[in-house]
């Protein structure tokens, strides 16, 4: 009998391989599971302006050091509390608020002019503002020209540069403590789900014992024993905080290992690993995708409120939270301090949310009706 592909009438061995047709002689193109998501997704526009603020964010982040902003560990003491300017320099706002404060001075003194020390202070400060230079990166700037568009901190540092450098960290924070938790979890729970027996006994019940324990306690208990730097914050979020995670992926793959393509990959001799890694997990791939961007708001938070309580970012770096919850103390006298980082947080607290939402719809087969 012949091994040779049989070829329909009509069509020669050429255009067999070019792909399937329909009965009007017309290409069908298959469908895989991503792109019919993606397409779903496109049609939720609360979803696409997620993904939209979500990689300007990422790409600002990236692209922090090559950007034309201050460094934000600089500090200029005469730039303390300088309010958000587009047109006027740093300079020109400092010698209005010296000024300020001495023609209060003066109303308070009964007089409507400034005294000589005064006048002459004054014209100290104009001529700095002309004329003084620092060395920044090797070249020499002229500090008192810089213009501030979201004002600076109580040290005279750029809110700016701040809010992006500490956008760094704080979605760091969010990336590697939700792959780390993921994974952990996927480990766990692909192994306690297709093992079963023992083995998912004493799993389920370890995760049982952890989710009886108070979340934050451990969290702060694990910081106060490991130090507080960047490394062990990761360490702490991510460590207890894979349960769910665990559970979900238990679920699933209780639901999976006696399908057709798992017996089908069983009846080839194909191994418990190959199986769980080759076939199981990827099968719940848009669970984890979707449980994954509705983390890492989620570990942005966390991290939020470890600073609020000094078990955050330490010093020079910063993160949202950290400018947030130094900026508390200040608010009344120079609200920009808390207003942009707050609104900086909070517009990815919410895109990640949209984001997060439109991965759900667009993986669920049962949505397809409503997209």
């Amino acid at each position: 009998m012949s091994n040779q592909p049989v070829v329909p009438s009509g069509h020669d061995s050429d255009d067999a391989g070019q792909g399937v047709v329909n009965e009007f002689d017309q290409p069908v193109e298959g469908v895989s599971l991503t792109k019919d998501a993606w397409r779903r997704l496109k049609k939720n526009k609360m979803a696409m302006f997620g993904l939209v603020v979500v990689v300007i964010y990422a790409l600002l982040s990236i692209t922090a050091p090559i950007l034309p902003i201050h460094s934000f560990r600089y500090q200029v003491p005469e730039h303390r509390d300088l309010p958000p300017s587009f047109t006027k320099t740093a300079g020109e706002l400092w010698y209005e608020r010296v000024e300020h404060r001495m023609y209060q001075l003066a109303e308070r003194d009964g007089r409507t002019t400034l005294t000589p020390e005064q006048q002459d202070e004054l014209a100290d400060i104009r001529h700095r503002i002309e004329t003084e230079t620092a060395m920044i990166d090797g070249q020499e700037v002229k500090i008192h020209q810089w213009r501030y568009i979201l004002g600076t901190d109580h040290l005279g540092r750029d809110m700016l540069a701040r809010i992006i450098y500490g956008g760094q960290i704080s979605i760091a924070i969010g990336l590697i403590g939700t792959i780390t938790s993921v994974l952990i979890g996927i480990i766990l729970g692909a192994i306690a789900g297709y093992v079963g027996g023992k083995t998912d006994y004493m799993i389920m019940r370890f995760v049982d014992v952890m989710y009886g324990l108070p979340y934050m306690l451990v969290v702060i208990i694990l910081m106060a024993i490991f130090g507080r730097n960047i490394f062990n914050l990761f360490l702490a979020l991510s460590l207890v905080s894979w349960l769910v995670v665990a559970r979900v992926v238990r679920g699933q793959i209780i639901s999976l290992k006696n399908s057709e393509f798992v017996e089908a990959a069983r009846s080839m001799g194909a191994s418990q690993r190959r199986i769980i890694f080759r076939h199981l997990i990827p099968n719940t791939a848009g669970i984890i995708i979707v449980f994954a961007t509705l983390r890492i708001p989620a570990f942005i938070m966390q991290e939020s409120f470890l600073s609020f309580l000094g078990l955050g970012i330490s010093a020079p770096f910063a993160s949202w939270g950290s400018l947030v919850s130094d900026a508390v103390e200040r608010m009344t006298g120079a609200p920009w301090q808390l207003f942009f980082p707050a609104m900086a947080m909070t517009l990815f607290l919410f895109a990640m949310n949209f984001l997060g939402d439109g991965l759900r719809d667009a993986f669920d087969p049962h949505s397809k009706n409503r997209l």
